[in-house]
């Protein structure tokens, strides 16, 4: 058994790191922000000088800047690219925006210029923020450890020097600094950052524990099993940053389009230039062709298909709730077609509370008086069971007598006394009880609940069922899920598998998971998505990062849900409303056939105005309003989906 050199408080170098601010990189801090920034403030500078007709040096000179601004460090990259014989698509923006520029189309070219500058300083802020959210993770495990050494004396040391076969002793309230087993001591451990599961779990000789979970009332000596290079939390940063390039590949075929667009639209503008000058045209009248036709060929038409619907779904989205980080999330949201549903904190309130309350035959005790005894009891216990049995005596506005003598055991429950008598309050199996508590206790962790027995002089008088109960929302919103993908969501849990198939049918759920660990949501998420399925993952706790990181798109829980599960997930429902799942897939796949419309506008555009300049002659006037026409054309066109009517909730239909 511990010893009381093991209760006593441990050293500040020997505990979990201290709470402080996570760090965070601010987005003034990049670069890539900073230009862009001032990009957009000097375009819109030099926007009402030009069009009210102002002094030619003070917008030219304003628009000067703007071009230098946000064009220089993409003309830059875009020049080493070209020496590495790459040509990079900003760069051919850049020469296009000058090109427009030569002939007089300034305002062309400066808008060009914004909006690919505010695209890459985006890009730049979204990396950033998920390194800053993977090294967060780390700050979970402690810096040090209490090792045990052979003539029974301590040592602190960095938990990353631990080696596989040490023990080391974790005082009450500190973090477990590697994955191992107990050898000695009992508590309970809160392994919700791995497992998700919603209660602390009580841990004993021969259980596993790891990394970075918290121990709580009691002392545990653990035997080292794992190099602190490969525990699980350390795996769980290894895999976020894994799955997170898994998405990599589609970037990699946008490039391949961009350099296929990019060297076809330099050797036609070329081409455009140069032919009519060989056979005897002037170099004034080839060279006003050839940057029409740069100017009409310019894919702002087509960038503008993609990004205003997909800008108005997100704005549309945020005013109900949910925040999605790029268009690109919102564009992928309208393609999954398989969910996978996280239990605790996602499916559920994440809170234990009061489900049922039994007193036994014989007791003399009816509900409010046996939970106001236990509540009695469990008053002065920090234990999340204990909370959720005050809370329910408070709800009920029960008076409580005082406690006095109070104990609390790791792993057995709590005794104290209560107007005169013993009363116990704990585990079912760590205390003694009747035929008539086992089968209430029975009864209760068959329904998924998790029961406290009650003993009086002890003598069992009740048992209470605590549960994590669903949220009002989860069976709509699993039936709405259904209807759009075709196929009903799946439940993976770190929970057991009782209170798992428990919940699922509560909310229409047939095909469960539980039991898993990181990893092995991450394996069930691949082998899905290795079948071709798009699988939109939502979760809200460290133990999901990965999976969120890994799947198609990846949903977070605002209000429960860990720093590291916000900035690993694609999108964010920020009021916690689990029915805006659905009304979000809906509205991005109404967005997708905003872009799909806009595209073949622009297209369309593009191919007869080329067609024009290449087979007659298009007047610059009328290439400048073709262009910009189908631009604005377009873009009005992709703020329909920001209308409030464009926002149907599919789990809500029907109701009053």
């Amino acid at each position: 058994m511990p010893s009381v050199l093991d209760q006593r408080p441990a050293p500040a170098t020997a505990g979990p790191r201290p709470a402080t601010p996570r760090r965070r990189t601010r987005v003034l801090a990049l670069p890539q922000a900073r230009w862009a920034l001032a990009s957009l403030v000097l375009f819109l500078l030099a926007l009402p000088v030009y069009l009210a007709g102002g002094p030619t040096w003070l917008w030219g000179a304003l628009f000067a800047a703007t071009y230098i601004t946000g064009g220089w460090e993409p003309g830059w990259e875009g020049l080493k690219a070209l020496r590495a014989k790459t040509l990079d698509v900003d760069l051919l923006m850049v020469v296009a925006s000058l090109g427009a520029a030569a002939i007089g189309q300034v305002l062309d070219g400066a808008l060009l210029i914004v909006i690919f500058a505010t695209s890459g300083a985006l890009e730049a802020v979204a990396t950033a923020r998920t390194a800053d959210s993977v090294r967060g993770l780390l700050d979970l495990a402690p810096t040090t450890a209490t090792r045990l050494l052979a003539d029974g004396s301590e040592e602190t040391v960095p938990a990353e020097k631990l080696q596989v076969g040490d023990t080391v002793l974790v005082r009450p309230g500190e973090r477990i600094s590697a994955d191992g087993h107990v050898v000695q001591g009992a508590s309970d451990v809160d392994q919700a950052t791995i497992t998700g599961e919603p209660l602390p779990v009580a841990k004993q000789t021969g259980d596993k524990v790891f990394a970075g979970t918290a121990n709580g009332t009691g002392a545990l000596r653990v035997r080292v099993e794992r190099d602190p290079t490969d525990s699980v939390i350390a795996r769980i940063v290894k895999m976020v940053d894994e799955a997170s390039e898994t998405k990599a590949p589609t970037q990699l075929f946008i490039e391949k389009i961009e350099q296929r667009y990019s060297i076809g639209m330099v050797l036609a503008t070329l081409a455009v230039f140069a032919i009519p000058l060989a056979f005897g045209d002037e170099l004034s009248s080839a060279l006003l062709r050839s940057m029409t036709f740069m100017i009409v060929a310019s894919p702002c038409a087509v960038v503008l298909s993609t990004v205003p619907p997909l800008l108005s779904a997100i704005a549309n989205a945020g005013r109900h709730g949910v925040l999605a980080k790029s268009a690109v999330v919102m564009e992928r949201l309208g393609q999954v077609d398989m969910v996978a549903l996280d239990k605790t904190g996602t499916l559920t309130e994440g809170t234990p509370r009061v489900a049922d309350i039994h007193p036994l035959p014989g007791s003399e005790l009816d509900e409010d008086a046996l939970l106001a005894l236990a509540a009695a009891a469990e008053h002065p216990s920090e234990h999340p069971l204990a909370r959720a049995v005050v809370d329910a005596a408070r709800e009920r506005r029960l008076p409580l007598p005082e406690a006095l003598d109070f104990t609390s055991t790791p792993g057995r429950g709590v005794s104290a006394t209560v107007t005169g008598r013993a009363v116990h309050v704990g585990s079912p199996a760590r205390l003694e009880g009747t035929v008539d508590a086992s089968a209430r206790v029975a009864e209760l962790e068959e329904a998924g609940q998790t029961a406290v027995l009650v003993l009086r002089d002890g003598h069992p008088v009740g048992v209470i069922g605590v549960a994590d109960r669903p949220r009002p929302d989860a069976a709509p919103t699993v039936a709405a899920l259904t209807q759009l993908t075709g196929s009903t969501p799946v439940l993976l849990t770190g929970d057991n598998e009782r209170a798992a198939r428990h919940l699922a049918a509560q909310v229409g759920i047939t095909d469960v998971r539980a039991g898993l660990l990181p990893q092995d949501k991450v394996a069930a998420v691949q082998a899905w998505q290795s079948e071709g399925r798009k699988v939109l993952l939502v979760g809200d706790g460290v133990n999901d990062a990965p999976a969120l990181a890994a799947a198609h798109t990846g949903i977070a829980m605002g209000k429960a849900g860990s720093d590291l599960a916000l900035e690993t997930a694609d999108a964010v429902v920020i009021r916690d409303e689990l029915t805006t799942i659905p009304a979000v897939v809906d509205l991005s796949r109404r967005a997708r056939r905003l872009v799909i419309q806009n595209l073949t506008i622009a297209g369309t555009f593009i191919t007869v105005l080329v067609a024009w300049d290449l087979i007659g002659t298009l007047p610059l006037p009328l290439g400048v309003a073709g262009h910009e026409g189908s631009t604005v054309l377009v873009g009005l066109n992709g703020l329909r989906v920001l209308r409030e009517a464009a926002w149907t909730n599919p789990a809500r239909r029907g109701e009053p």
